[in-house]
């Protein structure tokens, strides 16, 4: 197979190119529906639930998750050029994250696009194009019409003027199916974990808040009658007692890197920036470190390790107090966590981290961890927080080694799947720009099914 040069990299001969302009349907931003001035006037935001969504970035990152802005009617139809109906390419063009790319969701809801990025709909295959955008060439090629220091953006003259690379349909439509379906498969393995995860909260909740776990009949245990008394934090059941937390871990502060420790490596730094607003946590955009003889033994991260967000840099801290339990290390050999970030350790066998990181993600905790956040431009939460957080606890551990064997099951399993996206991960990045490139091409049969 021969290959010629394209503006954006080698390609099959057989491939075109062909300006943005020229090979889309529309590409559109926010303020292509009218100037400044009459979008401030003519579109509200609202918090609660209303005629329409507003689809940003922000709802991205966040996984869609509920939290969004929303728009009335009349400022619906005043966005008519930029009205959404799901699996449309969006790519961010102002700020950090431009050249960020996702496509819209399929919400059953009327949507519309929020500021700060440029809508795609392509004449080819826009599942091919979406993977074409975040491909390094694609990558690339949206870098090279950058301008700004500060807050780095490009335009939509620009934009539409960038090359394409034209495959013929089938093999475009190909190429989306197979990298499709790797990502379908990760995003099945993230719901499953999504909800095992759910399921070792709610039975966490059901023992240690509501106080229905087994008793010696195996049948709940407050709702059956038994005996609760009073104590400083409410009615408890007998039998058990009011303990801080440091009674049951050790709490070991994170690594104080310094710039010149940031460079290529094969191990990593968990910061605040991985944290999910949400809960949660991202192995993406980790920053890679070199480990010095100033890393100690308690800065690093091992598998099954709770790490707990100290600090935040936004006056929300929505992320202080936040707990993570890292089931994986993605594609890092070694992972050590940043000064931002505290890790919390169980101090008896028979607790397992699972128990410990339940414990941190309940309501309780995260009301009491925000009563003690100071600061103004960055946000801390104390060091005497996490280790004076007062909780009922039983006198007989066997209630506490009984529930922690339930929930390591439940985390042991979200491992494995995490550990498969890992691998899924990097199979799909291998192969993106291979694909992209035509340097591995894809057999099709008669009809342009693969073969």
């Amino acid at each position: 197979m021969s290959f010629k040069e394209f503006r954006f990299g080698k390609m099959p001969t057989h491939w075109e190119s062909k300006r943005i302009i020229d090979y889309t349907e529309i590409v559109t931003d926010y303020v292509a529906n009218g100037s400044f001035a009459s979008l401030k006037e003519n579109v509200t935001y609202f918090e609660d639930p209303n005629y329409a969504v507003l689809i940003r970035l922000t709802d991205y990152n966040r996984g869609f998750d509920g939290q969004f802005v929303y728009i009335d009617e009349h400022a619906y139809n005043f966005l008519s050029k930029t009205q959404l109906f799901g699996g449309e390419i969006i790519i961010s063009n102002v700020g950090a994250n431009v050249g960020t790319v996702f496509k819209v969701p399929y919400l059953r809801k009327k949507m519309n696009l929020g500021p700060n990025s440029i809508m795609v709909k392509t004449k080819g295959n826009d599942d091919f194009y979406f993977y074409w955008f975040s491909s390094p060439n694609g990558q690339e090629s949206i870098k090279s019409i950058l301008s700004g220091s500060a807050q780095p953006k490009f335009n939509k003259t620009s934009f539409r003027n960038l090359e394409l690379p034209i495959p013929p349909y089938k093999e475009q439509k190909v190429i989306a199916h197979i990298l499709s379906t790797l990502d379908d498969k990760i995003e099945v393995n993230n719901q499953i974990n999504k909800t095992l995860e759910n399921i070792a909260q709610v039975i966490f909740k059901q023992w240690f808040v509501d106080f229905e776990f087994p008793n010696e009949d195996g049948e709940p245990y407050k709702s059956s009658g038994g005996e609760m008394i009073a104590s400083e934090l409410g009615m408890i059941p007998k039998g058990w007692e009011v303990i801080s937390l440091d009674k049951i871990v050790d709490v070991k502060s994170g690594y104080s890197y310094k710039g010149t420790d940031l460079s290529e490596s094969n191990n990593a730094m968990v910061t605040i920036k991985n944290f999910d607003r949400n809960g949660g946590y991202k192995k993406d955009g980790l920053k890679e470190i070199i480990i010095s003889d100033r890393v100690k033994k308690h800065h690093y991260i091992e598998i099954n390790d709770v790490v707990v967000a100290h600090t935040d840099l936004t006056q929300g801290a929505e992320i202080i107090g936040n707990p993570v339990m890292v089931l994986s290390k993605g594609k890092y050999e070694k992972l050590i966590m940043s000064m931002d970030v505290v890790k919390v350790i169980s101090k008896d066998n028979d607790i397992d981290n699972a128990f410990i990181y339940c414990l941190l993600k309940t309501d309780n905790f995260k009301q009491y961890a925000l009563g003690y956040v100071n600061g103004t431009t960055v946000l801390h939460l104390s060091k005497k927080a996490i280790p004076q957080y007062k909780l009922p606890f039983p006198t007989d551990i066997k209630i506490c080694k009984e529930l922690s064997a339930i929930l390591k099951t439940i985390m042991m399993k979200i491992s494995l799947s995490d550990n498969e996206n890992d691998n899924l991960n990097l199979t799909r990045d291998i192969l993106l720009p291979k694909l992209m490139s035509g340097e591995i091409r894809v057999p099709l049969d008669e009809e342009g099914d693969v073969s």
